[in-house]
């Protein structure tokens, strides 16, 4: 293979699931109707925590960065699978290619920390009930908000700047979009010192708060198994437990992505790892977290009946 040459407008082919013909027209209804979901829930989230006064808590103010978040993860790579599932067109510049991969870097990045930032709100609300309101205050959550999308776009800066720092050889990348493995898979020399540098930032943002999680909902169980209302606990712990689902294919997947050594790294795999957390976690979140919550669907019940009057 020859040198990659940066400067010259060359592009990637991204193959995809070209190397399964049989699924594409499977795979292109099922991402699409995903896709249209996602957008759908999300967005309703985004406007039900604007316009109804129950929803202005910090749980729903969150949540709408979350859904926020979603809407631009899953945009980030979708669009571009659809075209590519069709056979249309395979192609991507590398200039593309790395704003792809930084935007992607970045969304994620922040949802790894949006999601403790979640989870300690979730702790104090269960366990610092009479202290829930002075503790989360406005400014609090404004401030957390902003550290999370800071913390991200900081996490993909340096990933990214390290990544185009690799001298690449071949065209072909084996994804359905810029992924940061398969980026190193074509590096033309040695990444060890890279690979190092890479694998303490992603434990930074992976392993600790996928941790802090997982702390902060064993309080959440203790607090909870303290409640005498038998119905009160089999209802709270069902809701941690659908928390606890989308935290688990999130992180489980991300992690088997950007733990594991790069030379163990399956690129077939790694493509049906990746639908996870690009196609399926960002419909759950608004499944799990809101749409089962009876206070949105209260305003959401709202909104259609002040609809439905009006027209």
């Amino acid at each position: 293979m020859g040198s990659f040459n940066t400067s010259s407008g060359e592009s990637f082919i991204l193959v995809g699931f070209s190397d399964w013909p049989q699924l594409e027209i499977l795979l292109f209804v099922f991402i699409l109707i995903f896709y249209s979901l996602t957008l759908l829930g999300n967005t309703t989230i985004i406007i039900l925590s604007r316009i109804d006064p129950r929803l202005h808590t910090p749980m729903y103010f969150f949540l709408s960065h979350l859904s926020f978040l979603d809407l631009c993860f899953t945009t980030s790579t979708v669009p571009q699978l659809l075209i590519n599932l069709q056979g249309l067109d395979r192609t991507i510049s590398y200039g593309g290619c790395v704003a792809q991969l930084f935007i992607y870097l970045a969304l994620g990045s922040t949802e790894c920390v949006l999601l403790v930032v979640m989870a300690i709100d979730r702790y104090a609300a269960v366990c610092r009930p009479l202290h829930y309101t002075t503790i989360m205050h406005p400014l609090l959550c404004q401030a957390l908000a902003i550290t999370s999308w800071v913390g991200g776009f900081m996490n993909s800066l340096i990933q990214t700047g390290l990544m185009m720092a690799i001298p690449l050889c071949g065209h072909q990348l084996n994804h359905f979009f810029c992924e940061m493995p398969v980026f190193l898979k074509l590096a033309c020399e040695d990444t060890g010192g890279t690979e190092a540098k890479m694998f303490v930032a992603r434990v930074i943002i992976l392993v600790v708060p996928a941790a802090l999680i997982l702390v902060s909902y064993v309080y959440i169980a203790k607090a909870i198994l303290k409640v005498k209302s038998m119905a009160g606990r089999r209802k709270a712990f069902g809701t941690c437990g659908s928390h606890l689902l989308v935290v688990f294919l999130f992180y489980g997947s991300a992690i088997y992505t950007y733990l594991q050594p790069i030379h163990s790294y399956s690129e077939k795999e790694g493509k049906f790892v990746a639908l996870f957390y690009t196609i399926v976690t960002p419909i759950l979140n608004p499944l799990i977290y809101t749409l089962r919550n009876k206070d949105v669907k209260g305003a959401l019940w709202k909104v259609l009946r002040r609809s439905r009057d009006s027209g």
